[in-house]
């Protein structure tokens, strides 16, 4: 397979290292049914912005229907892609239930998540150290990346406060940055690793429109496999709210749809007035029915496979009924209210 095709809805498109499977996959099991320390299974979700008043979907009964689905998946964790809620600390109640739920739970830090508050007030919250780290789990290492931060006269600065509306409106490459030091760190943690790596970030490393720093975190994902084959697999977003898949370098990127909406630049009037009432940016938004989200499952043999989620839009209406564009982004990806389901298993030659 070349580098750079792309999986539309539903199917891969392409040949060659990357197979679409119908069948499970063989090997010794564990007690959960999966291949023992060889396989893992989770739950990702993006975008969520619980934020009471201000976005529809502001109950924790929708949060909760996406850890519903998790349970009765049987996933080893859940972990999210970032722009959680809007007022950590306030939202104190909503955190603790998410940080403390019976299935252990991770955060991956979006921009939204350091709207009301500090960047310090946020890590508390989510019980973190700083926003980027890793966890071991199921025969792979899990390395949660953190695009929040500026650049602003030479100066590295992180998100914190809302201080990025100022910035991102003076210069757009100034923002969701990932630092030399951070860069640095990814690149001995890949190396470091024992495991195959799957990574997760807030902006996307594909998009055309994602982090400014990109090229250089791909680089450094493609000379670990050059390397090692095989050592980084997967690399999940969030921050776009759209549904794609694609691939580059034998390596998986999965831009993950949010759980809630879309965020529209122009303003309708589709919704009606009591919906304007209740959520103040209810004309900004084309929102779903359900929090759609991903239950992920990959072995060390190279098998991935994707159950997503379908859902329609909130009272039927389509950015084109509310007369906006159907897609978002400089790549035009189509607003849909879904996370496509897909299989493959793809070769690594040399992997140990």
């Amino acid at each position: 397979m070349n580098g750079h095709s792309g999986i539309g809805r539903r199917a891969f498109l392409g040949a060659g290292a990357a197979t679409l499977l119908a069948g499970g996959v063989s090997g010794k099991t564990g007690a959960s049914g999966r291949p023992d320390g060889d396989e893992v299974k989770f739950c990702a979700f993006a975008d969520i912005h619980y934020y009471p008043g201000v976005f529809p979907h502001d109950t924790r009964e929708w949060l909760e229907r996406v850890l519903d689905r998790a349970e009765k998946s049987k996933v080893d964790f859940i972990i999210h892609m970032g722009d959680f809620t809007h007022t950590p600390v306030r939202c104190k109640d909503y955190v603790d239930f998410y940080n403390d739920f019976r299935i252990k739970t991770y955060h991956t830090v979006g921009n939204h998540d350091d709207d009301g508050n500090s960047h310090a007030e946020t890590l508390a919250a989510y019980r973190l150290d700083r926003g980027y780290y890793y966890f071991d789990r199921g025969g792979f290492r899990f390395i949660v990346t953190d695009t929040n931060n500026c650049l602003v006269d030479g100066k590295w600065t992180h998100y914190s406060n809302s201080n990025y509306y100022a910035v991102g409106r003076k210069d757009g490459n100034l923002i969701t940055r990932v630092p030399p030091e951070q860069l640095e760190w990814l690149k001995a943690t890949i190396e470091g690793s024992p495991y195959p790596c799957i990574i997760t970030s807030h902006a996307s490393y594909e998009r055309e429109d994602g982090s400014p720093d990109r090229a250089a975190v791909r680089r450094i994902f493609d000379e670990a496999n050059a390397k090692h084959p095989g050592r980084v697999r997967l690399v999940i977003n969030g921050h776009h709210h759209c549904d794609h898949v694609r691939m580059l370098e034998n390596i998986v990127y999965l831009d993950l749809n949010s759980a809630s909406y879309d965020w529209m630049d122009k303003t309708h009037t589709a919704y009606p007035e009591e919906d304007v009432k209740r959520w103040k940016h209810a004309r900004h938004v084309i929102a779903w029915n359900d929090p759609v989200n991903a239950i992920i499952t990959i072995n060390r043999n190279g098998h991935l496979k994707v159950e997503g989620q379908r859902s329609e839009f909130y009272r039927g209406v389509t950015p084109v009924m509310a007369g906006l564009p159907p897609t978002n982004g400089r790549q035009r990806r189509l607003i849909t209210p879904n996370v496509q389901s897909f299989e493959m298993t793809i070769a690594y030659p040399g992997a140990s």
